[in-house]
């Protein structure tokens, strides 16, 4: 994954982590078209990329991503190689086709990811920033994080997925309450609820979010990707079916390096080193 700036954000990579940073506090992060293009081009990379092992999102000033940007292109601000299609609402069925692919991909390409991803929210996270958040594995929230679902406010509705990610994360009735009433939350009430892992003070949320990433980072790559994998699939499949999918994963994994280095250790009752097949020139 290329390090460098790219629209309406950074990306810094470090030791496995990259940390993508939203950089338009201008307007609260929002993301215009083109900033949720690159966004899902920049997570697909670090998929792809061992040198990453660790995403973790944030943002500056007072917000995470407070949804998105409404007031058009700004100058330059395209991508250089495909500019995006102008939005536009004549027929429904291209209204539909273009929230599939410009709202609804971002959170999908998070939620794709294999590899441990953390939300370190800012500030305001409202409708594609609430679901980008959620998307992650972990949320940490600093204690002026505000989080929310805004979009009833406009007559809009949560079409990048937001609906689906909060039923998942509070249940059908208290996900409906949340929508339908408009609700903004603080860090406690969102870690009370299940939107958040866990509250941080403000000036200490970007060395927590590096010290989390760190941690996981450290731990072994192919067993973590596969379980997190596993754990997602279990939510929406019988006792049987995963049983069936952690075994098949577990066939994997049992007789990756790591595993035999890790119960080496074990056994020795030394700490483990993890991840030497990153290092090897073949990957093996």
């Amino acid at each position: 994954m290329t390090a460098g700036e790219y629209t309406g954000f950074t990306v810094d990579v470090s030791e496995g982590i990259a940390e993508i940073t939203l950089g338009r506090p201008d307007r609260l992060n929002a993301l215009s078209i083109p900033a949720r293009r690159d966004l899902v081009e920049v997570l697909t990379a670090c998929q792809l990329d061992d040198a990453v092992r660790v995403v973790v999102l944030t943002g500056t000033g007072r917000g995470f991503c407070a949804g998105m940007w409404l007031g058009g292109l700004d100058e330059g601000e395209a991508p250089t190689l495909v500019p995006p299609v102008a939005a536009g609402h004549k027929a429904p069925v291209n209204l539909a086709a273009q929230l599939r692919t410009y709202s609804q991909e971002l959170a999908r390409t998070i939620r794709r990811l294999d590899k441990l991803t953390i939300a370190a929210v800012n500030g305001y996270a409202v409708q594609i920033g609430l679901s980008m958040a959620l998307a992650c594995d972990y949320v940490l929230v600093a204690r002026s994080a505000t989080l929310g679902s805004g979009t009833l406010r406009m007559g809009y509705q949560p079409d990048e997925g937001g609906h689906w990610l909060l039923v998942e994360h509070l249940g059908v009735k208290q996900a409906l309450d949340f929508v339908m009433r408009k609700r903004m939350v603080d860090a406690e009430e969102a870690v009370r609820l299940g939107l958040a892992t866990e509250t941080v003070d403000d000036a200490d949320l970007g060395k927590r979010a590096r010290e989390l990433a760190a941690e996981l980072a450290a731990g072994p790559q192919v067993a973590m990707r596969l379980l997190k994998r596993a754990v997602y699939n279990a939510a929406h499949q019988t006792l049987d079916q995963a049983g069936d999918d952690i075994a098949v994963r577990t066939a994997i994994s049992d007789f990756h390096p790591d595993a035999r280095d890790g119960a080496k250790a074990w056994l020795r009752k030394e700490t483990p080193t993890f991840n030497r097949w990153l290092e090897e020139p073949d990957g093996s």
